[in-house]
């Protein structure tokens, strides 16, 4: 019940931070412009991709009901990485932005025009789908024979494939050669992005300089958060020292940690997004106000 207790109240602030977001990026006018576009995506894709895990280790807790069918193992799987690619290449595409915002303001607008930002977030849902659909259809076309239990919280790739009948060394290089361009491809991206538009503020004024990394901070910050997790969840696999259990415990804090985080993230780094929470929420406030005083008037 501890844990359920726990894994609730996350979900319940993933769920609830990222709506929140989603609702004020699109209702407010002020937050029309790229940045908060594809920020409203990434708290999508935050959302989704812990409700393809989280929902059902939930039900266990309560029912201790631990079997799940072969098809929605098999989707789960595919939607779990795919939606943890997609959040990188968001990740990348906002890394690009900032780039283009600070590096080329003169030439800002007319590039990131809406078509070309509907672009880059169907790139990056392309790109999620190219790096995941080989290796989980690989998995799919084994024969599995033996024990059906497998050794993790939910349809882990590597956890399944252990359950195999058939040599799966194939699937082993195919699997750990797109988990590395997904990782790379992203991480040189995002790197080489800052390394210029570091280079870039060295030669602005110190004023300049501040604003700027002012609205570089929480995508930084995001960015070093789950790229770290990331690596602490890789290692935990290659070093044989961890039991299953720790490694268990090590994912889901990876799958959760940084859904839970982006919404508290942005809303204290961000002060235009700040200011359009306080506005939305003062908006919703005033009629309940006001309403005892009309009926008091009509009696």
């Amino acid at each position: 019940m501890i844990l359920f207790v726990i894994l609730l109240l996350a979900y319940i602030v993933i769920l609830g931070g990222n709506s929140m977001i989603i609702f004020v990026t699109l209702l407010d006018p002020k937050l029309s412009s790229p940045m908060f576009y594809f920020l409203h995506n990434l708290s999508f894709v935050d959302m989704v991709y812990t409700t393809t895990t989280i929902p059902n280790m939930l039900s266990s807790f309560l029912t201790d009901k631990l079997t799940i069918s072969v098809p929605s193992c098999f989707l789960q799987m595919f939607f779990f990485i795919q939606l943890s690619v997609t959040g990188r290449g968001i990740l990348t595409v906002m890394a690009y932005d900032r780039y283009l915002a600070i590096c080329n303001p003169l030439r800002y607008a007319a590039v990131m025009t809406r078509p070309v930002q509907m672009l880059l977030v169907a790139g990056a849902w392309g790109f999620g789908v190219f790096c995941t659909l080989p290796a989980t259809s690989m998995a799919l076309q084994r024969s599995y024979c033996g024990s059906n239990v497998i050794q993790h919280g939910w349809c882990d790739l590597s956890s399944v494939r252990r359950l195999a009948c058939t040599n799966t060394y194939v699937d082993n290089i195919v699997s750990l050669a797109f988990a590395l361009v997904s990782l790379l491809t992203t991480g040189v991206l995002i790197l080489t992005s800052y390394i210029l538009i570091f280079v870039s503020l060295s030669k602005m004024a110190v004023a300049q300089r501040l604003k700027a990394l002012g609205t570089c901070a929480a995508h930084l910050t995001v960015v070093s958060i789950s790229y770290t997790a990331a690596s602490f969840v890789y290692i935990s696999y290659r070093v044989g020292n961890f039991s299953p259990e720790v490694r268990i415990i090590v994912s889901v804090l990876y799958s959760a940690l940084t859904p839970f985080l982006n919404p508290m993230i942005y809303s204290l780094r961000n002060k235009e997004l700040r200011g359009a929470i306080r506005r939305t929420l003062r908006r919703f406030r005033l009629p309940a106000v006001s309403a005892p005083k009309d009926v008091i008037t009509h009696i």
